[in-house]
């Protein structure tokens, strides 16, 4: 059995624990990756240590020079995107092809992140008093911990890693502990694109070892993508240790499907939102609201196509579905289609475990459909994050809308009309970070902000211009150059 390493101070080392977990496949149990260590608090103290020392020489490189590695780790990432897909896949079990597409929003991150570099403009802004400038730049903030999930291990981490080095920072990164090899190929990406030794760090755990990040006190700023719980408590913790952070955590995102809408285009978009990556994603579509008059129509369309979705193994090119992430998920999956059925709900197809041949090795769940579900139901309000999907009919566009609202999040939306003057009123009265106009719940392109409103997260953008208002701080200068004492508002408006 393969044991990993963490990486600090530009060295693979032994966690001082002498720990480490095994990494099981998701789509097959008896398969092992490895064991990868189980980090203590001297792990986390060398990583932050490591990382404080390279800040005060990272910070002083000009932007454009850090840009040139970020950019070469952009190639390095498109040489190596067919292995890391296959390496992510048997990790966490998405269909190779997404996680490609996985690894491609790595790259554009990369490109986009390096091009900023030469764009990190401030402002200047006329003076009220004689002889004087007034200036503002923006400079990085220190040593950034960076906790991801493990459902999108190589984009999401990309997000917040690469736009951090740009501005100037330096990381100590946990993966989750279901995708650690993923994060072990990330650091060997940024080593080999010549990143100076302390800047960037790996330290691998469990849950546990995410507190001792968030905690520590020379970590100035964590950035976390997790479930809305574990981001609270991280909340917490930060505000009573004054830490910024950026918090991006749950979404239970509906797809509006009004009478005109183009019903083929919107089945597509369903179910490519509810059942990719398993339904594992904060932005999948879990609920669809669907205008009375193409109601039934949609559900029988829906119901056909994913009855023929084929799970397996996402190794193999065939598979569309994938496994859930481990036996826990699949658990609440079985939990949360009797809860639905014991509150009320139809069940349209799916609602169990697959276990025909080779399935029954890996944690798989089949494409679940609920229909009649009401907005009481917990299976409308509750993020379920498995293939499971739930739909509600509408009355017209007004009480589609005040469905989609009724609800804790507010990340994607999403509606489907031929109507442009509703599908502007959505724009506006939609509460959610991202709304799509004919297209199902996705993420955002690399170039713009992705994030939610409500229970989402708290109110900070990754991706595009806005994730630097993260990863920087304003610095605001004044240059008096009139060679005499001018006391501002004092002496500038004295009667």
């Amino acid at each position: 059995m393969e044991k990993f390493k963490n990486y600090i101070n530009g060295e693979w080392v032994d966690p001082k624990s002498g720990e480490y977990f095994p990494n099981i496949s998701p789509a097959n149990h008896e398969d092992i990756i490895g064991d990868f260590p189980d980090s203590n608090q001297e792990d986390v103290n060398d990583a932050v240590a490591a990382a404080k020392a390279a800040f005060k020489l990272w910070k002083n490189m000009p932007a454009p020079k850090r840009g040139d590695i970020i950019k070469k780790a952009g190639d390095i990432f498109t040489a190596r995107k067919k292995e890391l897909g296959r390496i992510m896949t048997r990790e966490m079990g998405k269909p190779t092809f997404e996680t490609e597409g996985d690894v491609q929003e790595a790259i554009d991150t990369a490109y986009y992140a390096a091009s900023e570099t030469r764009r990190m403009f401030g402002f200047t802004a006329p003076s009220e008093m004689d002889a004087k400038t007034n200036m503002t730049f923006r400079t990085p903030i220190g040593v950034c911990g960076i906790i991801t999930a493990w459902n999108f291990p190589v984009a999401v981490p990309s997000w917040k890693i690469l736009p951090g080095l740009a501005a100037g920072n330096t990381i100590v990164y946990k993966p989750s502990k279901e995708s650690p090899h993923s994060g072990i190929v990330f650091a060997e990406i940024l080593e080999e694109a010549g990143l100076p030794k302390g800047v960037f760090n790996l330290v691998l755990g469990k849950g546990s070892m995410g507190n001792m990040i968030v905690e520590h006190p020379d970590v100035n700023l964590i950035g976390f993508t997790g479930s809305t719980d574990i981001g609270t408590k991280i909340g917490e913790v930060c505000g009573r240790m004054n830490k910024k952070v950026s918090l991006e955590m749950g979404g239970k995102n509906a797809q509006i499907v009004l009478d005109d809408a183009n019903l083929e285009l919107a089945v597509d978009g369903a179910l490519w939102g509810a059942f990719g990556t398993t339904g594992q994603r904060c932005t999948a579509t879990s609920r669809v609201i669907v205008e009375k008059g193409v109601y039934d129509k949609f559900i029988e369309m829906i119901a056909e196509r994913a009855t023929k979705l084929r799970l397996g193994d996402g190794l193999d090119p065939k598979t569309e579905v994938g496994p859930v992430i481990h036996t826990k998920s699949l658990e609440n999956c079985i939990n949360y289609s009797k809860i639905a059925l014991d509150e009320g709900a139809r069940l349209v197809c799916g609602g169990e475990p697959a276990t025909e041949g080779d399935l029954a090795k890996g944690s798989f769940f089949k494409p679940t459909i609920f229909a009649d579900v009401t907005r009481k139901m917990r299976l409308f309000q509750e993020e379920v994050f498995g293939p499971i999907l739930s739909i509600t009919k509408a009355d017209n566009y007004e009480h589609a809308v005040e469905l989609q609202n009724d609800c804790d999040y507010g990340l994607s939306s999403s509606i489907y009309t031929k109507n442009v003057n509703l599908a502007f009123r959505a724009m506006r009265e939609i509460e959610a970070g991202i709304t799509y106009i004919n297209a199902p719940t996705i993420g955002a392109e690399a170039h713009m902000p992705f994030g939610g409103v409500k229970f989402t997260g708290n109110g900070h953008r990754e991706g595009g211009w806005t994730v630097f208002d993260i990863f920087t701080e304003w610095k605001t200068v004044y240059v008096d150059f009139s060679d005499r004492l001018q006391r501002a508002q004092i002496d500038n408006y004295d009667e």
